[in-house]
């Protein structure tokens, strides 16, 4: 339940177009709703500007589908994350409107061209091609979130010159989001090219002793760039997610 969708209601309560029994049902699961398997906080739109965001690792295709499916009744984006393609399968037969995005592991049900809504750009950056799908996670989120978003991938340090080319780009997102494995060294470089946040993104990409991405997150903790933030390990939602968040704060008025 969105803000636009709780005005409607109430407008055609006022106007009345709907009766107050009406608009009872139609508020009945304004806040959240029970099921056996899971409680959804409908309220989460209203609060944060964007509805929950389902974890699909470790759930059956059975509850996704009964999530989305009472979801589907009160908001216009629905984004499930971790889900493999024999699970997406079976979620998409029983929700054909909704599609999956294989590379980011994410089952999406809403238009194919949200409208951006933040005030800037967020930039996703990727240190290698293995580090996409984590960075694809964090390119999608942050684009049903509302924003305008660019990408390249590709552009790590063993090739700095790569990087080099996409500097105009850099200075002009309002956030970048910047997703490394092995040794996690880009986000430092990146951060000190700019003066916009960096969040960082460790993967799990690597040998030995990257030990699952673990050395790339204590470097990016470590980094000597002042405009540097770290997520959680192979965390593109939570990037995307705070990605998001930035690019939403409202500009002072002029």
């Amino acid at each position: 339940m969105d803000k636009h969708r709780l005005t409607r209601i109430l407008q055609n309560l006022q106007r009345g177009d709907l009766s107050i029994e009406e608009a009872t049902g139609k508020l009945t699961h304004f806040v959240n709703e029970d099921l056996d398997f899971a409680n959804i906080d409908h309220h989460r739109s209203l609060r944060k500007g964007f509805p929950e965001v389902i974890f699909g690792e470790g759930k059956t295709s059975e509850q996704i589908i009964g999530i989305m499916e009472k979801m589907m009744s009160q908001e216009n984006v629905i984004l499930t994350t971790r889900v493999d393609e024999e699970k997406a399968k079976r979620v998409l037969e029983a929700l054909p409107s909704c599609r999956y995005e294989a590379d980011a592991r994410m089952i999406i049900c809403a238009p194919e061209d949200p409208k951006p809504t933040g005030h800037g750009t967020v930039l996703v950056l990727s240190a290698g091609t293995s580090d996409i799908p984590v960075a694809r996670e964090a390119l999608l989120t942050a684009r049903y979130m509302g924003n305008h978003v660019q990408s390249v991938f590709d552009v790590g340090v063993a090739g700095i010159h790569r990087l080099m080319r996409h500097r105009e780009a850099m200075e002009q997102a309002t956030v970048i989001i910047v997703v490394a494995g092995m040794e996690g060294a880009l986000p430092s470089v990146v951060a000190g090219m700019v003066k916009a946040p960096v969040i960082a993104v460790p993967t799990s990409v690597g040998y030995g002793v990257s030990f699952g991405g673990m050395t790339a997150l204590f470097g990016m903790l470590s980094s000597c760039s002042s405009n540097v933030a770290a997520v959680n390990i192979d965390n593109g939602f939570g990037a995307g997610y705070m990605a998001s968040a930035i690019n939403h704060i409202p500009l002072p008025a002029s």
